[in-house]
């Protein structure tokens, strides 16, 4: 016999399993069933998961496991999710007959979930507009502005592991949402009735279509205006990670007169399973292992690559000691000092995890500076924004095309640093000493801990608030604030800041995509008498130090 909680569970699922549209997830869940039916611990435990709840809506949109149930990413969800939002903006004051542009990655599903969109979209007496194919995420921002689009919908869940995918909306301005949108929207959704109520006619019955591909070469044209003149000599590998970008960067590059990079083969073509990769994201360790030996053995200048949807890259460059990774800071500061020396004028702006470097070299140029709480949804919608860029590898070099974070103009642009640098007959570490030298070393690291049950997250903030640490790094900390009561320049996050006595800083907070408990270590180091190699030693040992005081302090 069942026990009324799985009796409970069951009756959902069955109902669930009804309204259910997709053949695969109907399966799924008529065999959990099943199973649960017959006293299968598991199943039911399964069941539990899939129902005690539903995948929230937030300021990421949608984000979680593919699967059947309220609790994961599926066709009923996604459906629900775009009848919500339809109807949001349509109490907004939309028109009817608005265009709204969906874009998808080559997720599992991705496709399914952007056509059944867009179907919703034009039963609402909206005008979908669908991406010709899979396609960059900063692709669909940057269609929304070009188009006129009411919204913009990107099914994509960029580099989490392969069974997971996401819904990611952006509003008419061409950024992601922000609170009370989200919350607005969510009830929006919470308001849906029976799918049966929902109507999805055919595209073309309502005006609605898939574009061509003018609105994908209006994008490389305008990514490639983006360089300007200046030497071009320069060997590249490049590596989309099974994701995206594979089929827009070395196009980009080669119209902006680069030679064609020497792409990775075997992860050169969309692969949802994403198979020489434990995680799909350029920061984790081994991502761009492939990448590299490519580099050395062809003699490269430098390795570039993207995360699945492409919004993300990364850089790496030979050295002394071999190949590295530039982290996200050091590419942020490479690329706003190459926009400060011509003359970019308006808002520098970074999150609050990433490097105080970016406010010293605004204020010396003469430049403002903003601070936002993580994430482009909030960095991209700043006024007058000239540059834009976050430690986790996001980076936003033409805000005016693209108010997002975009892997595709960043890896351009700093293509064509390195080949200026390269002309001189310098490279990119030394620009990063030139930088260090003016401004004095800013040294970054991150504690980064992944969990599998996320309430350890939520222990680890709670011992940092009941017990905060009284030094860090060997410095007594002299300010610590508590984010999550907000301020006047920023909204309220679950984040805890230490400042210490020799000006380092440290931030934790949860992951807003992954589970994840991270935390974000700097340090300030004078350069004496232009002795970088010094700066740099003493720079790891107080990182060092840091890195070990946080984890002691939060238990992890």
């Amino acid at each position: 016999m069942t026990t009324p909680d799985v009796d409970v569970l069951l009756t959902r699922a069955r109902g669930w399993l009804v309204e259910d549209p997709d053949e695969q997830t109907r399966a799924e869940l008529a065999a959990l069933i099943k199973a649960a039916e017959s006293d299968d611990a598991e199943a039911a435990a399964d069941l539990a998961d899939r129902f005690r709840g539903t995948l929230e809506f937030g300021t990421a949109g949608l984000r979680g496991a593919l699967g059947a149930g309220s609790n994961r990413m599926n066709r009923v969800v996604v459906i629900r999710a775009a009848a919500g939002l339809a109807a949001y903006l349509l109490a907004q004051g939309t028109t009817p007959g608005t265009p709204v542009v969906i874009g998808y990655d080559a997720r599992h599903n991705s496709d399914v979930f952007a056509h059944d969109t867009a179907q919703v979209m034009a039963g609402a007496g909206l005008k979908p507009l669908l991406l010709p194919r899979p396609l960059p995420t900063p692709l669909l921002a940057f269609a929304i502005r070009e188009l006129g689009c009411a919204a913009g919908i990107m099914v994509t869940a960029s580099h989490n592991p392969p069974q997971d995918n996401g819904y990611k909306v952006y509003l008419g301005d061409g950024s992601q949402i922000v609170p009370p949108a989200d919350s607005e929207i969510a009830a929006c959704i919470a308001a849906v009735g029976s799918l049966d109520s929902v109507p999805m006619p055919a595209l073309e019955s309502t005006g609605g279509r898939v574009l061509d591909d003018s609105i994908v070469d209006a994008y490389l044209d305008t990514v490639a205006s983006v360089a300007g003149d200046g030497p071009r000599d320069l060997s590249i590998v490049y590596t989309p990670l099974h994701g995206v970008g594979g089929g827009v960067l070395p196009t980009v590059l080669e119209n902006a007169g680069f030679t064609a990079p020497q792409v990775v083969t075997e992860q050169e073509q969309p692969d949802p399973d994403f198979p020489t990769v434990a995680f799909p994201n350029p920061e984790e360790p081994g991502a761009i292992d492939r990448a590299v030996a490519l580099a050395e053995r062809v003699g490269a200048d430098l390795v570039v690559a993207n995360d699945p949807d492409a919004d993300r890259c990364a850089v790496a460059v030979p050295g002394v000691d071999g190949w590295r990774m530039l982290r996200g800071d050091e590419v942020g500061a490479l690329l706003a000092d190459h926009l400060l020396r011509l003359g970019r004028d308006g808002v520098y702006a970074t999150s609050i995890v990433s490097s105080s470097l970016l406010g010293t070299m605004a204020r010396a140029a003469g430049q403002p500076y903003a601070e936002t709480l993580t994430g482009f949804k909030w960095i991209g919608r700043l006024p007058d924004l000239a540059f834009g860029y976050e430690e986790a590898l996001g980076y936003c070099v033409d805000p005016h095309h693209v108010a997002d974070k975009d892997g595709v103009s960043a890896a351009l642009m700093l293509c064509e640093v390195a080949a200026s640098a390269k002309a001189a007959g310098r490279t990119l570490l030394d620009l990063l000493d030139d930088i260090a030298v003016t401004h004095g070393l800013h040294a970054t690291d991150q504690l980064s801990v992944r969990v599998t049950d996320l309430a350890e997250i939520g222990a680890a903030m709670n011992r940092l608030r009941d017990t905060p640490p009284a030094t860090l790094g060997g410095s007594a900390v002299t300010a610590a604030d508590d984010l999550s009561t907000g301020s006047p320049d920023l909204p309220p996050t679950d984040g805890l800041r230490y400042r210490t006595a020799d000006g380092s800083r440290v931030v934790v907070r949860p992951s807003g995509t992954e589970p994840k408990l991270k935390c974000y270590l700097e340090v300030v180091v004078p350069v004496v008498e232009g002795d970088v190699a010094l700066a740099r030693a003493e720079a790891a040992t107080r990182l060092t130090a840091l890195r070990a005081d946080i984890a002691t302090a939060a238990g992890i």
